[in-house]
């Protein structure tokens, strides 16, 4: 092996010469054994005219070699074209062979040409080719055997990619197609998911990479399952629609998207609805800069409004999305004037004055604090930030005339067990209450409410925090082994939001098809298990990550629910559903936010949660008071 590695490490003018005697002896062999295959003997050699044919023949046969290019050919890296020159050159040299013979009157049977031409076209590519796989070998010392589910196009593509990869071997495909069974493509194994047990084993694979880019989330979702129960690591290969646009290389892997452990396919946005409270208007998002407020704005810079005034409490927040959205507005080249205002929902004439002076259409309401235990620790800013300031921007709203109000609203506001639901559910009572008198004016504000579920990769959402766990050698944290959740993309979530607030008629409250809830223990195992390691339990107590149940936190469900009552209708969207709910007249709203507010500003807690209690928003706390000042306070 150290022999081969001082060849491999010569210089390219060393190896050129060693190719050049290499291909001489050939030149030579092949004529020898040619001469004897023939006739038996190879004493006719001897005379000066068969001497004279050998040696015109060598320097026409490494000179066509030189010059077709052969021995600029780096054998790691051979190619069909090499062995095509190498076909190309010995032809020349056969045929040289059977010039000379005439020219020399040498007693060479005419045959012989022939198969000394089938002698020197094996050696000389014959060598390359061995040459070409000791290298791959010693290259391959130390890179990651890897098997690739797919062996169709994607996965032809990127086994041809990885050919001359010094990081990544592979050593198959895996297939359920029963069609490529116990077959071979490009010279590697198909196998079923069994075969791929053994292969696993046999190889040392650690990592299978999934090439099926144009497969739908439900499918791929089908294949992970069959995948998870191998010990590998499982990335997977971008888009499809990337990779056709340039955005992505097939051999760019990453690791297997969340949403295709979801199994859920989005459905295609109504155009028309997407549009109607958003082409050629003036539309401004509260908390422009959270997880759902800069993905609304993402989604509606593209259809393309008049003006979009991004309103955000967040100075860093507001400058990463304003920068984001102006660098789209001009590689689009769309004609919008992107306003990025700071401000506080709490401060009511900032908003009036922001909406007077832009003449605002459509509001998105995004901004609240969403963190169930951080709001449970600060009680107060939680209910000023969520019911006063949705209050307060609903008010500016109906004050400036704007047609269009939008409350992103979430499933724990259903029956609530934390102080985060309640005000959020109080936020829709205040929406409920001001609707009520916008639809007697006729042509008031139109209000409605989106309720959803959690989304993926939002601010506090638990898969980042399980990758950062798994990539930090666990372990895993989980609240409660039998908590579920439901999950959506943010994305996919901004969209239903807009469509949904373009059917509003005024109060209504849309529920968005959060599809199958999913259980978080469930997560976190395939996660581990799709980052190629063991779960670490009674069962196997030498597994590589372990995790561990917490407990739940303050005002935590185990189970969340995204409707109150039975009455639910359906839309024009499949995935948008409507809730008839009971809510507070304006008058009894405005005398119950009027003691809140009091009770608010002299710090008691306890008159806050029997205000909260007593109003019509479900409110079932499963904890005490759990503020932490006021705990602090009192000693508790």
């Amino acid at each position: 092996m150290a022999r081969l590695n001082y060849i491999w490490n010569l210089s390219r003018l060393h190896k050129r010469l060693i190719s050049v005697i290499v291909d001489s002896i050939f030149i030579i062999g092949s004529f020898y054994i040619a001469y004897w295959a023939r006739i038996g003997t190879v004493i006719a050699i001897d005379s000066s005219a068969v001497q004279y044919a050998i040696l015109g023949t060598l320097v026409i046969t490494v000179t066509a070699f030189t010059k077709l290019g052969l021995y600029r050919a780096v054998l790691r890296y051979l190619t069909f074209h090499a062995l095509a020159v190498v076909s190309i050159g010995t032809a020349i040299s056969a045929f040289s062979v059977a010039v000379l013979a005439f020219y020399f009157d040498a007693p060479i049977p005419r045959s012989v040409p022939v198969i000394y031409g089938a002698f020197l076209c094996l050696l000389c590519g014959g060598s390359r080719l061995i040459v070409r796989v000791l290298v791959a070998q010693a290259n391959s010392k130390g890179s990651k055997r890897v098997l690739i589910y797919g062996a169709g196009s994607a996965g032809r593509q990127l086994a041809l990619a990885m050919r001359n990869s010094e990081t990544h071997k592979v050593v198959g495909f895996i297939d359920e197609d029963k069609t490529l069974e116990n077959t071979m493509v490009l010279g590697l194994n198909v196998c079923d998911i069994e075969g791929a047990a053994k292969l696993l084993k046999k190889h040392d694979v650690s990592q299978i990479l999934l090439a099926v880019p144009s497969a739908s989330r439900a499918r791929r979702k089908e294949i992970l399952e069959l995948l998870v129960p191998l010990s590998a690591e499982v990335l997977t290969v971008p888009d499809m629609q990337d990779i056709v646009e340039g955005k992505a290389n097939i051999d760019e892997l990453k690791d297997v998207p969340i949403e295709d452990l979801l199994g859920r396919d989005p459905v295609v946005p109504q155009q028309s609805l997407m549009e109607s409270n958003i082409k050629n208007k003036v539309v401004m998002v509260t908390g422009a800069g959270g997880s759902i407020g800069s993905e609304l704005c993402r989604q509606i810079i593209l259809l393309e409004p008049k003006a979009l005034i991004l309103f955000e409490l967040s100075e860093f927040g507001l400058y990463q999305v304003d920068r984001e959205l102006s660098m789209i507005a001009r590689s689009k080249k769309l004609p919008v004037k992107v306003i990025p205002l700071l401000g506080s929902v709490q401060n009511e004439n900032r908003l009036v004055t922001a909406m007077k002076t832009y003449d605002v259409d459509t509001v998105y309401h995004a901004a609240a604090y969403k963190h169930v235990p951080l709001v449970e620790y600060n009680v107060v800013e939680g209910v000023r930030n969520n019911v006063f300031g949705t209050y307060y921007t609903a008010k500016a709203a109906i004050d400036v005339g704007v047609e269009s109000f939008v409350l992103v609203s979430t499933d724990k506001a259903v029956r609530p067990t934390n102080v985060m639901g309640a005000t959020k559910r109080m936020a829709e009572l205040a929406l409920q209450a001001l609707s009520e008198e916008e639809n007697i004016k006729n042509n008031g504000t139109r209000f409605s409410m989106v309720r959803f579920g959690n989304v993926l990769g939002s601010s506090g959402s638990v898969i980042p925090l399980f990758k950062k766990q798994i990539a930090l050698g666990g372990p895993v944290t989980v609240t409660h082994k039998d908590i579920i959740r439901y999950f959506m993309t943010i994305p996919e979530a901004a969209q239903l939001v807009i469509q949904a607030g373009a059917m509003s008629k005024g109060g209504d409250v849309f529920v968005l098809d959060m599809g199958e809830p999913v259980r978080i223990t469930d997560l976190a195992e395939n996660l581990i298990k799709l980052s190629g390691l063991e779960v670490k339990n009674d069962e196997h107590p030498y597994g590589d990550i372990e995790i561990q149940f917490s407990g739940l936190r303050p005002g935590e469900k185990l189970y969340e629910e995204l409707l109150i009552g039975e009455r639910v209708g359906t839309t024009a969207h499949s995935r948008i559903m409507t809730a008839q709910e009971d809510f507070l007249p304006a008058i009894e709203y405005d005398e119950l936010l009027g003691r809140l507010d009091v009770a608010c500003h002299d710090m008691r807690h306890d008159e806050i949660r029997q205000l909260l209690l007593k109003a019509p928003t479900g409110f079932q706390p499963t904890d005490g008071i759990s503020d932490l000042v006021w705990n602090e306070k009192n000693g508790v």
